[in-house]
This record gives structure tokens, C-alpha cells and sequence, in this order.
């Protein structure tokens, strides 16, 4: 006999049904399988190159581990925001190709929080930079 109670039924995503460490395991692979992803967006591969220099810059630039945490995390900011950007975009492109207002707002708002992402990053970078070598 079947039960008309949701509850009774299988979860649409299998993960929403792990616990545990094997959850951990299957959201590490996501994770990962995303940061592959993001690798074949030229925006993301850029800023991941530029952030191979720019972290361990950061050790030698900043005088403090707050220092170092606000370099190195604006940079960090820098990818996480192009990864939820390039995100609202795959949705959008899967909603369909045609061109709709919504759509562009969304994709919009996502490059305007890119922006401002990269503008904190420079920011910081360049006070951090001053501080350190002007002479005065």
C-alpha cells in the first residue's frame, strides 16, 4: 500500500538524505567539481591567477595577522562573489536564451556585486601599500 505522506517519499536530491561524514564527503565533491567549473570561466581563472600572487603577497605585506586576514580575504571575496555571479548566470541561461528584463537585472545586479567585490579588494591593497611605504 503506498502513503500519500510526502514524507514517505524519496528526497528529489540525494544529499539532502546524507548525514554525517558522508554528507561532508559528497559536499567536498561538489565543492570541488564547482571550483572545476568556475576554472572554465576566463573571469574566475584570471582572478585565480592573479590571487596565486596576491595571497602569498599578502604575508610579506602585511605587518599583522589582521592584516594579512584583510589582504588575503579581499582577494578570497574577490572569487567567491565571481563563483555566485558566474552561478546566477548559468541559471539564468538555463531559464532560456530569449532576453527578458528580470534576467538582465539579475545578471546585472550579480556584475554589480563583482565590482564592488574587486573595488574592496583594491582598496585594501592600496592602503595596505601606502602605509607600507610612504615615508612620512
Amino acid at each position: 500500500m503506498h502513503s500519500l505522506d510526502p514524507s514517505h517519499t524519496a528526497p528529489a536530491n540525494p544529499q539532502k538524505a546524507r548525514s554525517g561524514l558522508n554528507r561532508i564527503w559528497y559536499a567536498t565533491g561538489y565543492s570541488i567539481e564547482g571550483l572545476r567549473a568556475g576554472w572554465n570561466e576566463k573571469a574566475f581563472r584570471q582572478e585565480a591567477v592573479a590571487a596565486m600572487v596576491l595571497i602569498p603577497l599578502s604575508f610579506w605585506l602585511g605587518r599583522s595577522w589582521v592584516e594579512v586576514a584583510l589582504l588575503a580575504g579581499s582577494v578570497v571575496i574577490v572569487m567567491i562573489v565571481e563563483l555566485l555571479n558566474t552561478g546566477i548566470e548559468t541559471a539564468i541561461d538555463r531559464i532560456g536564451p530569449e532576453w527578458h528584463d528580470l534576467s538582465k537585472r539579475a545578471k546585472d545586479m550579480g556584475s554589480a556585486a563583482v565590482l564592488l567585490s574587486l573595488l574592496l579588494c583594491i582598496g585594501v591593497w592600496c592602503a595596505a601599500l601606502l602605509q607600507r611605504f610612504s615615508h612620512g
